[in-house]
């Protein structure tokens, strides 16, 4: 079914509540706001160094929104920092952005509290600007679930970074739950909702999964050309992709179109259109390596069909893994974050079951992150100075994949 557009009205109350919560003293934002929610430490030997870029592309339209005459992206590069003493570390969600999402979480994630958390409170491991380590360092991009934004792929993104490789996390403005932009431009406002309630239909999945794919193609190309220490510290000779839902669509189908792309994670993303058509990927399969992760809680006749008819041609290597006692968000940050939520007593079980299953967040954050970084530890690595482990730098031990 078609999902109907977040209006106009949606949009302007949100914003005046942006408006408000920016103006209120912090520590009545934070009182009035119920738990403080944290996203699981990385466990790598590097601090993590974080800036965000808005990167315009002229040559194309938005789909969502034509007013706007260019489509627009936003990324957070993540990367291994040379010292983070003296920056700041980065929230999860910005106020604005925060103020936005409290509006919308239960309309894009039912089950999610109308009220009761304060969003913009989540702090990350990244610090703002921070002096990026001498590379050459791997690059990783990643692309979030539908509806949702990069911020959610926060918890995982980290855990990459601390390991060793610069990730770069893509929203897809229109398909992602909210957009921060600098400032606000004619055709949207500062702001950007998303066009999404509950699940896509046919056109939309079109629309969004070709929007994506050029979406990451034009962030590779503007990495080519970023200037500056970071630019020099990337090594686009050694180029993964990863993505959850629509988002592991996107990289599958990456693997396949782009050349530069040396291996991708599917984190349970369809392999074919909604009426049922097979993307080229499922077709043609693929010659580099391909992860394919999914739950048992999610696994479906439609999933395995257009997984299992997927080949790998010569050079080619496609591994399938499953997380059991888990859902389909368990590959986001509400892992961990949904769970503290239950505690908090602002979800019933039921509602955590249906997001992310009963597994323990502990053991559901670990299995998720081994796998992911283990499968490019093997495939997309490159040389980096080695450095001593930090004191958190500990994986934590117990539990089973």
């Amino acid at each position: 079914m078609t999902s109907p557009l977040v209006n106009r009205r949606t949009v302007t109350k949100a914003a005046a509540l942006a408006a408000a919560l920016a103006l209120a003293p912090a520590g009545a934002r934070a009182a009035a706001g119920g738990p403080a929610l944290r996203l699981p430490a990385p466990t790598g030997p590097y601090k993590i160094g974080a800036t965000a870029l808005h990167l315009v592309d002229p040559a194309r339209n938005d789909p969502w929104e034509p007013a706007i005459g260019v489509r627009e992206v936003v990324v957070t590069v993540l990367y291994p920092a040379r010292t983070v003493r003296g920056f700041p570390r980065a929230p999860q969600l910005t106020e604005d952005a925060a103020g936005l999402f409290t509006l919308l979480a239960p309309m894009v994630r039912p089950g999610l509290p109308a009220a009761g958390v304060d969003w913009a409170a989540t702090l990350t491991h990244s610090h703002v600007g921070a002096p990026v380590a001498p590379g050459p360092w791997p690059v990783l991009l990643y692309s979030p679930g539908g509806g949702d934004a990069r911020t959610m792929g926060t918890c995982l993104a980290e855990e990459l970074a601390s390991h060793g490789w610069v990730v770069v996390t893509v929203d897809h403005p229109g398909d992602a739950s909210e957009v921060d932009f600098p400032a606000p431009r004619p055709g949207r406002d500062k702001v950007r909702v998303t066009v999404f309630r509950g699940e896509p239909g046919a056109e939309q999945f079109r629309t969004a999964i070709d929007t994506r794919l050029a979406d990451v193609r034009f962030v590779l190309d503007r990495l080519a050309r970023l200037p500056g220490e970071l630019g020099r510290a990337l090594d686009l000779g050694r180029v993964g992709i990863y993505g959850h839902s629509a988002g592991g669509t996107t990289a599958a189908q990456t693997l396949y179109d782009d050349r530069r792309i040396s291996a991708a994670v599917n984190l349970e993303g369809y392999l074919d259109q909604v009426e049922g058509e097979l993307f080229p990927v499922a077709r043609y399969g693929v010659d580099r390596p391909l992860l394919l992760l999914g739950t048992d809680g999610f696994r479906n006749a439609r999933l395995d069909r257009s997984w299992s008819t997927l080949p790998a041609r010569p050079g080619g290597l496609v591994r399938r893994r499953q997380l059991d006692d888990a859902a389909h968000w368990v590959f986001s940050d509400y892992a961990a974050l949904v769970p503290q939520l239950q505690a908090a007593g602002l979800m019933t079980a039921a509602q955590r079951a249906r997001l992310v299953g009963t597994i323990d967040p502990e053991v559901a954050v670990r299995a998720v992150r081994r796998q992911v970084r283990t499968f490019f530890s093997r495939n997309v690595r490159s040389v980096a100075p080695p450095v001593a482990p930090s004191s958190t730098g500990r994986e934590p031990t117990g539990g089973s994949q």
